[in-house]
């Protein structure tokens, strides 16, 4: 193997030199640098990353944390492997890997954080969702941890830094459409109850139905086998002729309840979501769905995490980036007019 004493006597150089080539130096002429690093190209040498980085005090790394993975929808929401590809794509371009924290509960994610944070396994952390019941954010906050929301923060809105869609403006354009397609009574169905995308997309909706004057009604949480028996109830006692779902994968399991109970989409309900994921044409009716740009949010996240890191210097302030959507219509909303 090739070490850097060997690309120091070949060079004609102290090794010190090499390895102040191999950290960009601002000591080392660019003269020096240009000879040392063909050599290491002639000898086929590859710089210890691990060492380098023990030398800089720093992991070169970004921890991506995502939300507990407690039910067959999170675990195979495709949000959650887009925003992760664009993360890792944008990580690479400036030389930094990327590092999972997942976990089924928030005890067992808080201490996979915990781990990481403390083995200076990263330099810092990617949030990919906001709850209420989350212990995380506290943690990261408390001992002044780089890190960057994807999300709207319950609290802290003045040091935590997010990257997020107007989620609330998604929840009333997706409910704006519905009214324009001729529907007056409209439901909002979900199978969350704690996470600030569920809110800010509930609240869109009853802003949505009250300026055009229409009923609004308390958001249906489906969170499991109980709650899918009543739904028809639901439906039959709202006779509701749409439905705002809070994201497409759920949207298959709404639309597969919905043919259960004696209803089918379009003819007698309509449906409208929210990501644009793989899963609004692979099931059938394609689904209405507004797009919220997961491979911008990723990115931008990414970015605003690096430029973090580079100016830690600066006093911590919270930063707002705001992705826009696009409506993409297709065949699960029915014109009534």
């Amino acid at each position: 193997m090739v070490t850097v004493k060997d690309v120091a006597k070949k060079a004609g150089v102290a090794t010190s030199t090499v390895s102040r080539v191999i950290n960009d130096h601002h000591s080392i002429s660019e003269n020096t640098k240009r000879k040392v690093r063909k050599v290491m190209e002639e000898m086929g040498y590859v710089p210890n990353k691990t060492a380098q980085n023990l030398g800089k005090g720093s992991a070169n790394a970004i921890g991506v944390i995502l939300p507990p993975l407690n039910s067959k929808e999170k675990i195979g929401n495709p949000f959650y492997l887009e925003i992760i590809e664009a993360i890792n794509e944008e990580a690479l371009k400036h030389g930094m890997a990327t590092a999972i924290a997942s976990a089924r509960n928030f005890d067992n994610l808080l201490e996979n954080v915990k781990q990481m944070h403390l083995q200076r396994q990263v330099d810092g952390f990617i949030l990919l969702y906001s709850d209420r019941s989350d212990p995380i954010i506290d943690y990261l906050t408390t001992h002044n941890i780089n890190f960057i929301l994807v999300g709207q923060p319950y609290d802290q809105e003045e040091v935590v830094s997010y990257v997020d869609n107007d989620n609330q403006l998604l929840g009333k354009q997706a409910t704006e459409h519905l009214i324009e397609n001729g529907h007056k009574r409209i439901l909002f169905v979900t199978n969350t109850a704690d996470e600030i995308l569920y809110f800010e997309r509930y609240f869109g909706y009853q802003k949505a139905l009250m300026l055009a004057g229409l009923k609004t009604f308390p958001a249906i949480e489906l969170l499991g086998p109980d709650d899918y028996m009543t739904f028809g109830d639901s439906l039959k006692e709202s006779q509701a002729t749409a439905i705002v779902v809070i994201d497409d994968i759920f949207a298959l399991r709404v639309l597969q309840l919905a043919e259960l109970h004696g209803y089918k989409v379009p003819d007698d309900i309509s449906l409208i979501s929210f990501n644009n994921s793989i899963f609004a044409t692979l099931m059938h009716p394609y689904l209405t769905s507004i797009d919220i740009a997961i491979h911008e949010l990723g990115q931008r996240g990414t970015l605003a995490l690096i430029n973090q890191l580079k100016h830690q210097d600066q006093p911590v302030s919270g930063m707002r980036i705001v992705i826009p959507h696009q409506l993409i219509e297709r065949e699960t909303v029915k014109h009534l007019n």
